[in-house]
């Protein structure tokens, strides 16, 4: 797998670093809206990236919208900020991916957030099934150890896309678990140092095939997310005026 486009812009954004103060804080900020929209409408959010930004940068709710629309976007922006406490920690706990999933969920359901599931789920239009619900805590710990273990060993972004598969095709939670598989992912991408993957709703069908691909071959899947990556980082170089 070809790592060096993305490598290369690293490099580029690397010299302007450390995003510190305002540069900071407007960074996190505007891609807590674009990762808050997009992970949600992957999912059947129906609200538009403008009315996810009044939303969580005004506090006003859009009329008309289901309610839950409303909670999940509140809620994966908390998430989204604990993420950026976890960018100097170098590891990823369980205990982190539980609270990930408590701040999400909390809103929609109290009694299921930041709890494994005790009853089956599958998910529509995959013709394999995810981890039954006795064997959840064991492949979560030995998730954990994987994290551990191998966090060093590839490379940021096949770890970051491997840590997605991995954690989807156990699907802990009752819900909420395609959200935090991608905060996980991008948890790991700026722990390394990289930009976050944003993948947008227009690219949903893809996103889904190449998921049901990767039980097989995970190669394609994680050239995409290598190819999201390489958007964000273009966004930020535009954003900030960098010269590649």
């Amino acid at each position: 797998m070809d790592f060096s486009k993305i490598d290369r812009l690293k490099t580029t954004i690397d010299k302007i670093r450390p995003f510190e103060g305002d540069m900071l804080a407007q960074l996190q900020a505007y891609f807590r809206i674009g990762l808050t929209y997009s992970s949600n409408a992957l999912e059947g959010n129906t609200l538009t990236i403008s009315e996810t930004k009044v939303l969580l940068e005004d506090g006003l709710t859009v009329g008309g919208k289901p309610l839950r629309d409303t909670y999940e976007a509140i809620g994966h922006a908390k998430a989204y900020d604990f993420m950026f406490t976890l960018l100097r920690k170098n590891e990823i706990t369980e205990q982190d991916i539980l609270t990930m999933h408590k701040l999400f969920y909390h809103e929609i359901d109290a009694k299921q957030a930041g709890k494994y599931r005790t009853r089956p789920v599958f998910i529509t239009g995959s013709a394999h099934a995810v981890c039954p619900p006795a064997d959840i805590q064991k492949e979560m710990t030995a998730l954990v150890k994987w994290i551990k273990e191998e966090c060093k060993n590839l490379h940021p972004a096949q770890f970051a896309a491997e840590l997605h598969l991995r954690f989807i095709f156990i699907h802990p939670f009752i819900d909420g678990n395609g959200r935090v598989a991608r905060l996980l992912m991008n948890t790991a991408l700026i722990q390394a140092g990289y930009t976050i993957a944003i993948i947008p709703p227009v690219l949903r069908a893809e996103y889904i095939r190449l998921l049901e691909r990767a039980r097989t071959d995970a190669g394609p899947f994680m050239e995409f997310i290598v190819s999201q990556v390489f958007e964000t980082q273009k966004e930020i170089i535009k954003l900030l005026g960098i010269k590649p």
